[in-house]
């Protein structure tokens, strides 16, 4: 591809041989609107809640004398599905399937391309193509466009369909990958999530239903507290700045990690005193008492924080830190955490029922390793995957951006 800014309508980032300005369209004659069709006795229904980003991600059964009203949508292979209510979702979906049984929602304005039907879908995921369907919505909740009024809208296309058609397998291959690298993902946030349920002694057992070979003998059940030194950080609210120590509360334990998008800071006063009580070491373990319990994070470098409100479960090499760490991620210890949670609307749970959790701790230190160290590998796994989806996921926004007017 060669950078192409010159002419006032043609786009940052152009493949080779392409010279002609872009021209000016209405959607109107980029495809036709909402074809009439008469729909099957039985089909699938697709409606607003069934398409997620550019994926079908369910549909349902319907007889045609008992469907929703809004079931009108008869899709042909190769028509677009354009979510006309909250556009800023850009919930779109290209049908491929050659199948003639699936009719979507009224809530889709139903676009039958001209033209290269991967391209028309790329164009529409596009912010600045959002941005002018917002400014022409009605609503302010649920900001709405009907298909007359998104028929009239411009939009920018290439003259030649050649062009077209190279941009829209461009994005095509790229969709491909990203759904390749989600579906990685996806595969081994399941996997370990099955073995935080399999390595660990269900309630009621002595040993866990998968175990590393070599090992033998019954687990024992031990309180926190028996175990890791459980403290909670400071109940007073300092002075806040906008620089200085960062300040860790509930809702910046996220994901295993602090996060600190959202967080406030405080003076070296405060810190120091703060830490007194409630210093903050690597390896030690965060766990959110207030909102959303039960949320953990492995302090994994030497941190500059200090603690409110977040329980502190001290590396004190008494068990092994990455075993504990992953077994108070675990459902096990979940659900002990939902049984004791206290409060209406804003949930929280007291420190001395996170002192009481209960614990169970393989007899060998050496097996303690072996599991700390698996998830610790299978983190690592999932960390690499991420960053791979979220590299494809930024190259896809980039080019949506440069590669249209």
């Amino acid at each position: 591809m060669n950078k192409m800014a010159e002419k006032k309508n043609l786009p940052e980032i152009r493949f080779k041989g392409f010279r002609e300005e872009w021209k000016m369209q209405k959607l109107a004659k980029v495809a036709e609107f909402n074809p009439k069709a008469d729909l099957p006795e039985i089909f699938e229904y697709v409606d607003l809640e069934s398409v997620a980003g550019t994926e079908m991600i369910a549909h349902k059964k319907e007889r045609k004398d008992t469907a929703p009203s809004r079931a009108q949508r008869l899709a042909q292979q190769g028509d677009l599905f354009y979510q006309t209510v909250r556009p800023y979702q850009k919930n779109n979906y290209l049908f491929e399937k050659n199948c003639k049984n699936y009719v979507f929602s009224t809530g889709y304005a139903q676009m039958r391309p001209n033209g290269d039907g991967y391209f028309l879908l790329s164009l529409v995921q596009n912010n600045g193509f959002v941005k002018t369907v917002l400014d022409n919505c009605t609503g302010t909740s649920y900001p709405a466009i009907n298909s007359n009024n998104l028929a009239e809208l411009e939009v920018s296309i290439p003259t030649n369909n050649n062009e077209q058609s190279q941009i829209g397998t461009y994005f095509k291959h790229l969709d491909h990958l990203i759904t390749i690298h989600q579906s990685k993902y996806d595969k081994l946030v399941n996997v370990k999530k099955a073995m935080l349920e399999k390595m660990f002694p269900k309630k009621g057992d002595d040993v866990p239903e998968i175990r590393f070979k070599g090992f033998s003998g019954d687990w024992k059940e031990k309180k926190l507290d028996l175990i890791a030194d459980v403290r909670d950080g400071t109940h007073n609210s300092p002075k806040y700045y906008t620089e200085g120590h960062p300040f860790v509360t509930s809702k910046n334990v996220k994901e295993g990690k602090v996060n600190y998008d959202d967080i406030q800071y405080i003076a070296d006063v405060d810190y120091e005193e703060i830490n007194k009580r409630s210093k903050v070491d690597k390896n030690d373990i965060l766990m959110g008492m207030i909102g959303t319990i039960g949320n953990i994070a492995l302090v994994s470098e030497t941190p500059n924080f200090a603690i409110k409100n977040v329980a502190l479960i001290k590396d004190t090499k008494s068990i092994y830190y990455l075993y504990l760490y992953h077994y108070l991620c675990s459902p096990i210890v979940s659900r002990q955490l939902e049984e004791g949670m206290d409060g209406g609307t804003q949930k929280f749970i007291a420190l001395n029922k996170i002192r009481n959790l209960s614990i169970a701790v393989p007899k060998k230190n050496t097996e303690q390793s072996k599991i700390g160290t698996f998830f610790k590998h299978l983190d690592h796994l999932l960390s690499l995957q991420q960053q791979e989806l979220e590299k494809l996921k930024n190259i896809k926004k980039a080019c949506l951006e440069k590669m249209f007017v």
